[in-house]
């Protein structure tokens, strides 16, 4: 069980950063202009990638080490939803951030606003499957 309970341990931790970007930070970034909420943005994203990529494989790699033992499909569940991060990163995330990040703050504007905004709903997805992740652990981890 101590790898079922370090999986929800982990999720628990993505889900708490993955919720204060999405409630407190991206709210926050979008009062300021439009060549500062750049300038936020592009060291923000490459801190909370470096944090949350290796957890989004530590969580997939313990939630599967545990249903390979208990079979219960909450740990499946929630071993799939963290490895989901990757390709929703890399597929849905990576083309706006390639945009943003090719952008200089000083030529910033209303579109570059757009495109964090946009930003904003596309890293909701990662909060989701956090929360799923960590719910699906939760409650395998209770024996559910």
């Amino acid at each position: 069980m101590i790898f079922g309970l370090l999986a929800l341990v982990v999720a628990a931790v993505f889900l708490g950063a993955a919720l204060y970007i999405s409630v407190a930070e991206q709210p926050a970034r979008l009062g300021l202009s439009d060549a500062a909420l750049l300038s936020e943005w592009k060291p923000s994203y490459k801190r909370g990638f470096a944090m949350q990529a290796p957890l989004a494989i530590i969580g997939f790699a313990l939630g599967l080490l545990e249903w390979q033992q208990t079979r219960h499909i909450g740990f499946a569940a929630g071993a799939i939803a963290m490895l989901a991060n990757w390709p929703w990163t890399l597929l849905a995330i990576m083309p706006t951030n390639k945009k943003l990040e090719a952008t200089d703050p000083a030529t910033a504007d209303g579109a570059t606003r757009a495109l964090i905004v946009k930003w904003g709903g596309l890293h909701g997805v990662r909060t989701c499957l956090g929360a799923l992740a960590a719910v699906a652990f939760l409650w395998a981890c209770m024996g559910g």
